[in-house]
């Protein structure tokens, strides 16, 4: 099985200032940063930071557990499979105000996003993400503590059959900035069981 080896690992909008440990990552995000095409909001938004490996393993799970400070509208800290401007997929907490967060998922094929969301709240600091893969299928599964995960969107990416880029996502689209910190980064055997008819 492959690692997630952070000093081999690219960027996809590198911010200015962050920091790359072999068991931490932080990233202090840069103003007027996000992911997202077309749908409701017309706008298209590209330059979200994500720190990614790439791989061709077709069956595996990354769990990572991220620590934020966001406070700003649509502050973003998770993960994210990213192939290009019009195919994606993040799973993340986006800050609203005081009393709310998002916990959700964006799922982009072919440069439309679909977002899906859960109110939690604001107080929320902290969160534990699982992404796994069987195939060009994949599972966003979410923690509050490491240990009882639960399953957040089932989908498929139409550009992610072959070798897909994943890692950690940070982003801030309004003009704030914050501080977002990755740790236990793990990757293992699918632990996304296939289902039998």
């Amino acid at each position: 099985m492959f690692r997630f080896n952070t000093k081999e690992c690219e960027w996809f909008f590198e911010p200015r200032n962050y920091l790359i440990e072999e068991d931490k990552v932080e990233i202090i995000t840069e103003p007027n940063t996000d992911f997202w095409q077309r749908t409701y909001y017309g706008f298209r938004n590209d330059n979200a930071h994500v720190l990614y490996v790439t791989t061709d393993e077709e069956y595996f799970s990354f769990t990572v557990k991220t620590d934020f400070n966001s406070t700003a509208l649509f502050d973003q800290c998770g993960l994210a499979i990213y192939q290009n401007s019009e195919n994606w997929a993040k799973a993340c907490i986006e800050f609203h105000d005081n009393n709310t967060s998002w916990l959700g998922s964006v799922v982009t094929n072919h440069g439309y996003s679909d977002w899906a969301t859960m109110d939690i709240g604001s107080s929320v600091k902290s969160m534990w993400y699982r992404l796994s893969r069987r195939g060009s299928d994949y599972c966003f599964e979410n923690s509050f503590d490491g240990i009882n995960f639960k399953q957040m969107r089932i989908f498929h990416l139409f550009e992610g059959a072959k070798e897909i880029n994943f890692g950690l996502l940070a982003c801030s689209p309004s003009k704030n900035s914050f501080k977002a910190t990755f740790t236990e980064m793990k990757i293992t055997d699918c632990l996304w069981e296939e289902h039998k008819a």
